[in-house]
């Protein structure tokens, strides 16, 4: 079965075939959409079902797509939902990540999460699976694979940011691997 990913993100879209194997993944340049599809849900899980249903939709293919929050303690659980624009609609990682390092100057508690949801449409049915990796943030960015706030979160166990990790590895843990890990073993039985 063909899965259109709602993506443009090259590293997303690795991670996505790597887990879910017994199905081709397609991105959105793949299928020559190079739309601005909506996220203006309050909730990461608004986020990916208005992504997916954009899809759906436009295209009635089966889809999925994903949102994800990085949820800082010390800071109420900002930047949320609204982590890829923390610094700005420009959704740019490095203005991301360095807001964050200043906003966390002097704070001691550091614990953070990351919180995925993925919405699948199947035959116009939603369903939807999350993952969440629990730390925290780093002083400072370390590593270079990855990407997003990869370089400043520290997954509990690791002494390692996820940016330190190798995609198999990073992908064994990670918050958007546990999700797509869950909607790999829906396809299975479905």
């Amino acid at each position: 079965m063909e899965l259109i990913f709602a993506t443009g993100n090259k590293n997303k879209l690795s991670e996505a075939q790597a887990i879910i194997k017994n199905h081709k993944i397609l991105s959105l340049k793949d299928i020559n959409c190079f739309d601005d599809i909506p996220e203006t849900g309050n909730t990461i899980y608004d986020n990916a079902v208005e992504k997916a249903l954009y899809l759906w939709k436009k295209y009635q293919k089966n889809c999925f797509s994903d949102d994800t929050g990085l949820e800082v303690d010390a800071l109420n659980g900002a930047p949320g939902v609204f982590s890829a624009r923390y610094a700005g609609n420009a959704k740019n990682s490095e203005e991301n990540m360095n807001k964050l390092l200043k906003n966390l100057e002097g704070v001691e508690n550091r614990t953070a999460r990351f919180h995925t949801v993925v919405a699948l449409i199947l035959e116009g049915k939603i369903y939807s699976f999350d993952g969440i990796i629990n730390g925290k943030i780093t002083t400072e960015k370390r590593g270079d694979k990855g990407f997003g706030y990869d370089p400043i979160f520290l997954p509990d166990g690791f002494n390692q940011t996820l940016a330190e990790l190798s995609l198999e590895e990073k992908n064994k843990i990670s918050h958007r691997g546990m999700a797509l890990e869950k909607m790999g073993r829906f396809l299975l039985q479905n």
